[in-house]
Order: structure tokens, then sequence, then C-alpha cells
């Protein structure tokens, strides 16, 4: 049975080019629209990251190892291997399960107490919680949504120094960092000096990481466990609230029935619509009419949006909400809304399961409704979009 489309729409394509998976654009940059060409660039051992602030991460003082999100190769590889415990969905399952559905129910209870809310405030504190308890973050002072919505929000890019625009942004920034230091990185580093826990940050401390290393960790993993989330509990009770079939399908189906609804919802409307990657070798793609070859050194924009709407991959009427639609083989069901390859977002079975429990309680809630629809607002460094302002307002 088929829902509804899309209801963020991000770019245009004044070209007329969307049907052309691989092309060179009048800037240089090789954009990379279909399903299969997108998969197998981010799945490629010869190319590295770009964008989502790497020029920034590149001026940092040498002997500082990068965040593992800016790190490619072996380095990284390794990386990932040891860390993957943490996100494996048994230990998702037995270890953050618990946390999630308190979380969850410390913010149903904020809409039943009060009978209306902000969605954007509860699923931020949502994620804040159960994103701090994978990193280790569980000591920290009052106030750590405040210090992350200060950090957050800032460009992704280069600062500079030529310019008192350039030096605003420096010492902005390095004051937000140093309030997340302070207040949340420092205290859990130290609780956890003096007992190791089974979290990031203590393996990150037995990794013999300096607290500089492990501060600009814990906000790429934030970044990625906080504010991605955030927004796509937004998307995604936008689509239920306003599509009675797809929230009767919903509220019916047992766990594994409401996450591929999850799934397809994510697939249509991934948070972060673009990724960068950069060859460091010529990589051979299909063009379309015939083989694409693009050279070393190249910048190439992956079209997650155009994507995941690939019928070569999704299979027919690929902008329509379709939950358990058959795909091609080796597609996931959230198309690649998580990336892939090397860099695949460890963190999918988390955000899903988190998104599952907080809106199945909140479909729960008697007379449940959406009073305001969500603003929509978005950041052209990803193609990524922001919702703010839908208030949701139950019976108390």
């Amino acid at each position: 049975m088929e829902h509804g489309a899309r209801k963020i729409e991000r770019s245009a394509d004044p070209d007329g080019a969307s049907d052309c998976p691989v092309r060179r654009g009048p800037d240089g940059v090789w954009q990379v629209r279909g399903y299969p060409e997108a998969r197998a660039v981010l799945r490629a051992t010869g190319t590295v990251q770009a964008g989502l602030g790497i020029e920034t991460v590149e001026n940092l003082p040498s002997g500082l190892r990068r965040p593992v999100l800016y790190r490619d190769g072996p380095e990284h590889r390794e990386h990932r291997r040891q860390t993957a415990r943490f996100f494996t969905p048994r230990r998702v399952d037995e270890r953050y399960r618990e946390v999630m559905v308190r979380a969850a129910e410390a913010q149903i209870g904020r809409v039943r107490a009060a009978g209306r809310a902000h969605l954007a405030d509860l699923s931020f504190h949502l994620s804040i919680e159960v994103a701090a308890s994978v990193i280790g973050l569980t000591e920290s002072r009052p106030g750590i949504r405040h210090r992350l919505e200060r950090f957050f929000p800032e460009k992704f890019g280069r600062p500079g120094l030529t310019s008192l625009h350039g030096i605003y942004w420096l010492l902005r920034q390095t004051a937000n960092w140093l309030r997340v230091y302070l207040a949340d990185v420092r205290p859990a580093v130290r609780a956890r000096r003096r007992r190791r826990r089974d979290d990031l940050i203590s393996h990150l401390l037995d990794e013999g990481c300096s607290a500089a290393e492990i501060l600009g960790e814990c906000l790429t993993f934030a970044a990625a466990g906080m504010v991605t989330t955030r927004e796509f509990i937004n998307a995604a009770a936008w689509h239920l609230f306003t599509d009675g079939a797809l929230l009767a399908r919903y509220r019916g189906a047992d766990e594994a029935g409401r996450l591929a609804i999850l799934h397809e919802i994510l697939r249509l409307e991934p948070v972060i619509g673009r990724l960068r990657r950069r060859t460091t070798a010529p990589l051979e793609l299909d063009g379309g009419d015939s083989p694409v070859t693009v050279p070393a050194g190249a910048l190439v924009d992956v079209d997650i949006e155009r994507a995941n709407v690939d019928a070569r991959a999704m299979g027919g009427r690929p902008e329509r909400i379709c939950p358990g639609r058959p795909v091609s083989e080796g597609s996931g069901a959230a198309g690649l809304s998580f990336g892939d390859g090397p860099h695949k977002c460890p963190g999918a079975h988390i955000a899903i399961l988190e998104t599952d429990i907080f809106l199945s309680r909140l479909f729960a809630l008697p007379g449940i409704r959406m009073a305001a629809p969500p603003k929509v607002g978005f950041k052209d460094e990803i193609a990524g979009y922001e919702l703010r302002g839908c208030a949701v307002e139950c019976r108390v």
C-alpha cells in the first residue's frame, strides 16, 4: 500500500539533467545522482572525505588526531573496528533500550502535564540523553542542551583570520568548544580516569587520546547522534500526523513493522541530503550511455536525495512511501540516508529505534494532534533540513 510523497523539497534541477546519473557540473564538481553510482562512490577505496568542515579540521595543529569523521584509510578502518561494539543491534537492544524508554517517557510526561509542547524541544532532549549515554557524557552540568544549540548552528567552513568576520567566527566557536569541554567533557573524563566504564570516552582514554582529541570525538558523535536524530523525529512525526492511513498502519504494526515505516520515511526525507568525497585515484562509474571516469583529485557531490528515489534500486513509484518495498540487491531500506561504505553512520540502529520508542508513545497519547506544522529551514552545506515550530497537543 502506497502513502504520501516527500514533504521537504530541497533542490531544483534547472538544467534538466536529473536523469543523468553522473555528470561534471559547470563548476568542475562531479554530480552523482544515481543510486548504484552513489553507492559506488561511497564505497570506493580511492576517495576521502570532503565537506562537513574538513577545511577547518585540516588546520588543526600537527600531532593532534582528527575525529573519526575526518579520517580515512587504515587508521579510520581500525578505529571503526574497535568502536563497532558500541553500535551493534544486540548491544543497542540490551544496553540502550532502557535509556531510550526512560528518556522517551520523560518527554511524553511533559506533554501530558502541559497538554502542549514543541516537538523539536522534546526530540532534542531525547536525543541528547541517548547519545550522552553512548558517548559517556553522563556527568554534565545543567544546561547541556543550550551549550550544544550554541555550538551546532555554526556553518561549516574555513574561518580564517583575514577578516573581522573570520576572527569573530573563530573566537565565538572557540568559546563554544570551551563551554562544552568544561561543563560536559572534562567531568566525564575525570570520572573515567578514576574508573573506566563501557563507553566511548573510556575507550578513547585507553587509546591515549588527549583532552582536546576526546572533545573533538565527543562533538562529532554528538552532532551525528543528537542533531540528525532530532530532525528525523520531527520529519517522521510530520508524515504520520498528516497521513491518517500511514498513522493507522504505524499504530497497528509490531516493532519490526513500525521500523520499516520509519526506514521508508527516512529514505524519502534523508536528514543529510548531500555527501562529498574527493578522489585519490581515477574512479570509473556508469554514466548512463557509457562509462565515465572521474579523475583523481576531483570533488564529487553525492546527491542522496535524488539517489534514494532512483527506480533502478527502489522499484516502481519511488517518490511515494511504501514500507517494505522490494529493493534491488544490496540496497538498504533507508536508501543511502545513513551513508555507505567506510563512513556509513555507525549509529543507524540507535537512531531508528529511539525514534520509534518515542513516536509510538507520542501517538498513544489520548487526542494527540499537531497544533502547528513545522517551519522548514535548510543547511545548504549538507543539503540538510531543520524543522522548527511543530506544536503537539493532547487531552489532559
